[in-house]
């Protein structure tokens, strides 16, 4: 036997620490760090990754492993260094790390390649053979002439589709030694069906030409290189410096990946991608929630066998296994759809980071509102900031205006929906066929049922929020935990007729344009109208193409699609995020404005955006309203420096819940009591308060806020905490490290 001859792994299962095992001597040759493996575990067999080989072990009544699963190692070094980094830094079991890592089904195993069965002549055949088949057996004879005609082997049951034959046919050809029938693994690629037509690099400006020279100066000595911010207005070509440097990576030998929102990667921005490197489309793998099970199989093995040297993806493609990584582009880096909210609650433009260092290659994060946290290290020169202040062909910005809804409530009492301005410049638009955007960040047709009488609200039993009226589904909905209930002809709790819907969002305001405009051809793009696997790629392309003059959404369309005939943009409400009880809602409220307003003018017409609000003096809005981030930035900094909070000191989140409120409060509170205990004075330790949302999904629910600047520390002490204190069994204390979402 070998020296190396034990394998440290982690098993597929929250056990909290990592077991040995004894390699057998036919398996040492083949198994690696990260390779997959099947272990005997108590009674069973379990599945593991390998994270290190040992010549020896301390640990007692070693068992051998059962078997090796796959033929290479699915995650590098690299990977596992990460993968322990996480687990440290946000305070998890590495076991919920792994499972980050390895998509479900990779670790399964279970899902193989789909197999296809291919046919191909299996000699020159004579037209004189054909013709004495054709007496025989004339359909044999038509197949065969068809299978004479072929350069290369084709899928079968495409050539019997166009031949309108059967598989009888083909197997009685096989069987007289005419062709030959070979089954082989095809890939099910989620764009197979999609043309991309190659397009070629753009002429730079010279902000553009600056910004790339300075990644390119990057990617020449990337050990070197800080992390880029690349801050640009809407509109100013971020993402053709992306395809340019990406470019720049791969003629270097070296691979890419890119992240882009869950939200924005439309397939508008595959298409950007596609079509820039249709000369190789192989080499470009795309990873996201929507992909089936056999999709995201096929287009993971593509990444880890090295066919694929570009990868484009959502937050988990982070964790993308590229050998001989060169560049990682985070779009959109502010946005916070990047923080994973179950465990591990991982950010993946900071895990981009820290990979980027790791494997010495260059970080690019984009963006035309950058997060305070961004920001802030870019100041500090911890960051290199590149700006572009220019949109692209001398596109001006647009014009933004604000419209005070308290004005409009005065002088008609019931508010409409769209104020008289913005049913005005839609009108004007419609009249010159420009396309308009109306954004309202929620869905639904009214957001709560009341009881005049009584004033009952209709509200969701699992959690602290009003039900939703759904009136396409003629039902009442929680966006929450997905509970829904009929909708009831009287009061149940008064039994009186006296029922009124208040609040709107989406469907209403979808309802309302559409009878305010009869001739305008109306769509909405919002979560329950997109629920059609392909029903936001035809929207898009149909509003590409101009067959919709209005189009009512969600934050589905807030981001990085680009429409030049659209000249007006609507922001129904920009007060719904703006007063929620978290501090990051004015810096929210800002992106989203700045977003937004930038679909807006990016053709040759000057675009207008109007936005409708009950508090126009907001910092959040005014500085929006202005473009003026430097000026939003400089106050919102001063504010959380007094506050103690982001940027200045890393925040954490401790969630306790139960069913029981009772339960959580003093888990909670004993908690809090065992921190302090615990916890150096340099940490700001809060007392625990009922989370806003109190109760969600039958579960109550209790906040317990920590801020610090050491933050490893921190983690490592809350960890220790909470590994000797035993909780009730109905109680579950989860902690989130920068947590993203305070509700």
């Amino acid at each position: 036997m070998s020296k190396s001859s034990y394998a440290r792994v982690i098993i597929d299962r929250s056990i909290h620490r990592e077991l040995d095992y004894l390699i057998p001597e036919m398996l040492a040759e083949k198994l690696g760090i990260g390779s997959r493996v099947r272990v005997p575990f108590r009674e069973r067999s379990a599945l593991a990754t390998v994270v290190a080989v040992l010549e020896e072990t301390d640990a007692q009544g070693i068992r051998p492993i059962e078997a090796l699963v796959g033929d290479k190692p699915v995650l590098s070094a690299k990977l596992i260094e990460l993968a322990r980094w996480m687990g440290a830094y946000y305070c998890c079991p590495i076991e919920a790390v792994m499972r980050s890592l390895l998509p479900q089904v990779i670790r399964r195993a279970e899902v193989t390649w789909k197999k296809q069965l291919f046919v191909s002549a299996a000699k020159e055949i004579p037209s004189d053979e054909i013709d004495k088949l054709r007496r025989r057996a004339p359909r044999q004879a038509e197949l065969l002439e068809a299978v004479s005609k072929l350069r290369q082997p084709v899928p079968a049951a495409d050539l019997l589709r166009e031949t309108s034959l059967d598989n009888q046919t083909l197997r009685a050809l096989e069987k007289r030694g005419f062709i030959v029938l070979r089954e082989e693994a095809v890939a099910r690629d989620p764009h197979a069906e999609d043309l991309f037509i190659a397009s070629s690099d753009l002429v730079l400006n010279p902000e553009q030409a600056a910004a790339l020279g300075a990644v390119e100066e990057a990617l020449v000595a990337p050990a070197k290189a800080k992390p880029i911010l690349l801050h640009g207005v809407t509109g100013s070509g971020k993402t053709e410096i992306y395809l340019q440097a990406i470019h720049s990576t791969l003629s270097r030998g070296r691979t890419a990946i890119v992240l882009v929102p869950e939200i924005s990667l439309t397939p508008q921005t595959v298409e950007r991608f596609k079509s820039r490197f249709a000369e190789a489309q192989d080499t470009v793998a795309v990873l996201h929630s929507h992909l089936s099970e056999g999709e995201r199989h096929d287009e993971w093995h593509k990444i880890h066998a090295g066919r694929a040297r570009i990868v484009v993806g959502a937050r988990s493609a982070v964790f993308a296994p590229l050998e001989n990584l060169g560049l990682i582009v985070v779009d959109e880096e502010h946005e916070t759809s990047y923080k994973q909210e179950e465990a591990p609650r991982y950010h993946a433009r900071d895990v981009a980071v820290v990979r980027a260092k790791m494997e010495q290659c260059v970080v690019l994060l984009g963006t035309a509102t950058p997060s305070l946290e961004s920001y802030h290290n870019a100041i500090q020169q911890k960051y290199r900031l590149l700006n572009l202040t220019q949109r692209v062909d001398n596109c001006q910005m647009p014009l933004m205006r604000i419209v005070d809804l308290r004005l409009e409530r005065r002088k008609q009492k019931v508010a409409a929906i769209l104020s008289e301005k913005l049913r005005a410049a839609i009108t004007s638009r419609l009249e010159k066929h420009e396309q308009t955007i109306l954004f309202l960040n929620r869905r639904g047709f009214s957001t709560s049922l009341l009881c005049s009488n009584c004033g009952e609200a209709r509200d969701c039993p699992n959690c602290s929020v009003a039900l939703t009226f759904h009136r396409g589904a003629a039902r009442l909905s929680c966006h929450l935990c997905g509970h829904t209930a009929a909708v009831p002809k009287k009061c149940p709790a008064c039994s009186q007729d006296a029922l009124i819907y208040s609040g709107f969002g989406t469907e209403k305001v979808e309802a309302n344009v559409t009878q305010l405009f009869p001739g305008a051809v109306v769509r909405r793009m919002d979560a329950d109208s997109m629920s059609r696997k392909d029903a936001y790629r035809e929207t898009l392309h149909a509003f590409r193409a101009g067959k919709i003059d209005i189009l009512v959404g969600t934050q589905m369309i807030a981001k990085g699609l680009h429409f030049p005939n659209v000249t007006l943009v609507g922001i129904i409400n920009a007060d719904l995020a703006l007063h929620m009880p978290d501090f990051r809602a004015g810096e929210r409220t800002f992106q989203l404005l700045t977003q937004v307003a930038g679909r807006a003018g990016r053709g040759e017409t000057p675009g207008e955006v109007f936005v409708q609000t009950y508090t126009p003096f907001s910092p959040s809005i005014q500085f929006a309203r202005h473009h003026d981030f430097a000026g939003y930035f400089q106050q919102e900094l001063e504010f959380r420096e007094r506050c103690d909070f982001p940027p200045f000191k890393h925040a954490v989140l401790i969630t306790v819940r139960s069913a029981h409120e009772a339960r959580a409060q003093f888990s909670a509170e004993t908690i809090t009591r065992r921190l302090k205990e615990a916890l150096p004075a340099e940490f700001i330790l809060s007392s625990p308060v009922p989370a806003p949302l109190e109760k969600l999904q039958g579960h109550f629910r209790f906040h317990i806020l920590m801020r610090g600047e050491a933050i490893m520390r921190l983690s490592r002490l809350i960890r220790e905490t909470l590994d000797k204190l035993p909780l009730p069994e109905d109680v579950v204390a989860s902690v989130d490290v920068d947590p993203y979402q305070l509700l």
